[in-house]
């Protein structure tokens, strides 16, 4: 048998196309990732009868927002107690998620997050068969 020269992957020499990473104040990599548009808060436990220009005059004490993404659901008719809300700019995503997380909304509390997030850098991804699982 002939013997077979195989090249080196891209996967072998940890050649990646990356996007730069970004960093806290603390100089700490990983934190909040902008969308392709904006930068997206995500509110979780709304009112299921929460209205998609209600939840825009709210979250507009912040900043202006571009986009409300509220999903329904067909069955019932009322939302599913979720919304991605997108700003332009980070300090009004963040102010958002600083004064609106855990307040009351139609007396429920709410919870206003990063709805992208990048990992810190060298966190080991937790699904199964990936790089670091190799022994």
């Amino acid at each position: 048998m002939a013997d077979i020269e195989v090249e080196s992957s891209a996967m072998e020499q940890d050649e990646y196309d990356s996007l730069p990473t970004t960093s806290d104040d603390n100089g700490r990599e990983g934190g909040p990732q902008r969308s392709t548009e904006g930068w997206v808060v995500m509110v979780t436990g709304l009112h299921e009868e929460a209205a998609k220009d209600a939840i825009n005059d709210k979250f507009s004490e912040a900043g202006h927002v571009r986009k409300v993404v509220l999903e329904y659901d067909r069955r019932t008719g009322f939302n599913k107690g979720y919304a991605l809300i997108e700003y332009n700019e980070m300090s009004e995503a963040q102010t958002a998620i600083e004064e609106l997380n855990g307040t009351s909304y139609l007396d429920q509390t709410i919870g206003v997050d990063w709805a992208f997030v990048r990992p810190p850098a060298g966190a080991r991804s937790s699904r199964r068969g990936g790089r670091g699982d190799r022994e």
